[in-house]
């Protein structure tokens, strides 16, 4: 039985502008994100998380 890879909602890296890489997905808000290699899915994942906490500081401190 084979398993069925998620399907990014995009087609191109929205770092680089090329075309998304089946080993470069990430999820994004319930969303299955692709990336045209893992250091912009990586550079995309550390983003949000920097973005993330910036959020909950404001939030709990405002």
């Amino acid at each position: 039985m084979s398993r069925l890879k998620p399907k990014p909602l995009n087609e191109t890296c929205p770092w680089s502008g090329k075309p998304v890489s089946e080993d470069s997905l990430t999820t994004y808000r319930g969303q299955v994100v692709g990336f045209c290699n893992p250091g912009c899915r990586d550079k995309f994942e550390a983003a949000n998380r920097a973005f993330d906490a910036a959020i909950e500081k404001v939030t709990n401190n405002g």
